[in-house]
């Protein structure tokens, strides 16, 4: 059963049903107790971060998410998801993140339309990645943001808009993406049929 945790913000039914689609059993989980022997965890996220990280710790699931990453299970954060791994967001000053990524999460350069809404075509940063198996050599993406993270050594891919812009980490078990796999097609698919693989 892979828990996707549904701390009331945001449509998180599409990404419930696009992981049916590639084969996971997923469930939306909206306490604590009930995330209890999930082999994977997906946190999605839409909007702002400061209000996303207030709502995921007022229904515990702070916790749930923190001990799936801490045990090695399977996890995967998505768009607002993925940010609130980070210590801190610029979007929202003062409101600590989950912090399993040592970085902040920043605006998006200078020069360029906020929020990027449009397909965007990846560039691997590494050789290597269960995260982006099987993708091909120019996968397109659907990025909705205006905020993504400051670059790390668990960058597994960018996209070019204004300058290279974090696209998607891998950290062992630990995968997170800023882009939409949900609202991707094929290629969306697979990335998630690849995380409904590693929890099997």
């Amino acid at each position: 059963m892979i828990a996707v945790l549904d701390y009331g913000i945001g449509n998180l039914r599409s990404a419930q049903k696009a992981l049916e689609k590639a084969g996971a059993d997923a469930v939306l989980v909206s306490d604590p107790a009930s995330a209890a022997g999930a082999t994977g965890v997906v946190l999605p996220g839409v909007g702002a971060f400061g209000r996303c990280m207030e709502a995921l710790r007022s229904t515990g699931l702070d916790r749930v998410a923190l001990d799936a990453i801490a045990a090695g299970t399977p996890f995967l954060g998505i768009c607002v998801g993925m940010q609130m791994l980070y210590a801190s967001s610029e979007e929202s000053p003062g409101t600590d993140g989950l912090g399993v990524f040592d970085a902040t999460v920043v605006r998006l350069p200078d020069g360029v339309k906020r929020p990027q809404m449009q397909w965007n075509v990846l560039v691997p940063s590494r050789p290597a990645s269960a995260l982006l198996d099987g993708l091909g050599p120019e996968p397109w993406v659907y990025f909705v943001h205006s905020f993504a993270p400051a670059p790390t050594a668990d960058v597994v891919a960018t996209c070019d808009y204004g300058g290279p812009v974090v696209a998607a980490v891998e950290r062992g078990p630990l995968w997170a993406t800023q882009f939409h796999p949900e609202k991707s097609g094929a290629v969306g698919a697979r990335v998630l049929a690849n995380f409904a693989k590693a929890c099997s």
